[in-house]
């Protein structure tokens, strides 16, 4: 009898310690936000689904010399849904669709009232382009490194109607996007940098025509847990050609796993500066499944 319960005694304890080995094990494992960032590729098979929601708002606007000047309240909103897939073996392409949805008012209308289903003289709203695009990593041997190339196709025939509300440019945009990230050790701290070069042209009118753009960006990111971080960023965008402009703007944000498919992100930024550009605030909230 005594030599059973000490047989039931000691598979207890092994029984504990392979419970805590796992437990720990899993809290090792990175979560979905620590390891898919955007210079992150898909498997084969695999799919990225991305719903983000921008709600930009101004009341001010720099001329060309960049002097401040006030002006009625300007909202535009932005709905954007980016699909990917992997389709190669060796996991270093991916495809992927790319569509936008907006919705602007003007003539000091409140930030909300972009969702307002009214149609009036100060508001305008549609689907205005899509894009497919391809996703690549370049360099075998640097994973952390990636392309995305697309072409984005304008569905506006006039940027701005007869009340002078603007919806979206209708000029043709050739757009690349370089990612790259570090996780510093102990995967508590990432840096991501991206590089996001436009090319605009086409035959319609367009304030972009004949246009490139640069716009850097540089994020760092800290993960309190494996499912969860906060974020800080800064962003300079740069247009110039037939029409010059530049914006620099600053915000902060964070990212959780609701699940091992869903993330959820929200993003504040403010425009510090600018030349040709409005000076505002950006809220940002987008749902991200991944499988």
């Amino acid at each position: 009898m005594e030599i059973k319960s000490r047989y039931i005694a000691v598979l207890i304890v092994l029984f504990g310690f392979s419970e805590v080995f796992s437990q720990e094990k899993q809290e090792e494992e990175k979560s979905n936000i620590q390891t898919y960032t955007p210079s992150k590729l898909l498997n084969k098979g695999q799919w990225d689904i991305k719903w983000g929601n921008n709600l930009y708002t101004e009341t001010k606007f720099t001329n060309e010399n960049g002097n401040s000047l006030s002006k009625d309240r300007a909202n535009f909103f932005t709905s954007s849904v980016e699909i990917f897939t992997g389709i190669s073996d060796n996991n270093r392409f991916n495809v992927g669709l790319l569509a936008e949805f907006r919705s602007n008012t003007i003539g000091g209308r409140q930030a909300f009232s972009v969702f307002s289903l009214e149609d009036t003289n100060s508001d305008r709203k549609g689907i205005t382009s899509i894009a497919p695009a391809i996703k690549f990593q370049p360099f075998k041997n640097i994973a952390n490194f990636s392309a995305q190339s697309a072409i984005h196709i304008p569905l506006v025939k006039n940027e701005s109607d007869s009340n002078g509300v603007y919806l979206d440019q209708t000029s043709w945009i050739f757009q690349n996007r370089f990612f790259y990230d570090y996780t510093f050790e102990g995967d508590k701290w990432q840096l991501f940098t991206e590089l996001n070069t436009e090319y605009s042209f086409g035959e319609e009118k367009s304030y972009a025509n004949n246009t490139y753009l640069l716009a850097p960006s540089i994020f760092m990111s800290y993960f309190p847990t494996n499912k969860s971080t906060v974020l800080g960023f800064a962003q300079h965008s740069q247009r110039f050609g037939d029409f010059t402009q530049d914006y620099t703007a600053l915000g902060f944000g964070g990212k959780y796993q609701i699940t091992k498919v869903l993330n959820l992100e929200a993003i504040y930024s403010n425009f510090v500066r600018g030349n040709n550009n409005g000076l505002g605030q950006s809220f940002n909230i987008g749902v991200r499944a991944l499988f």
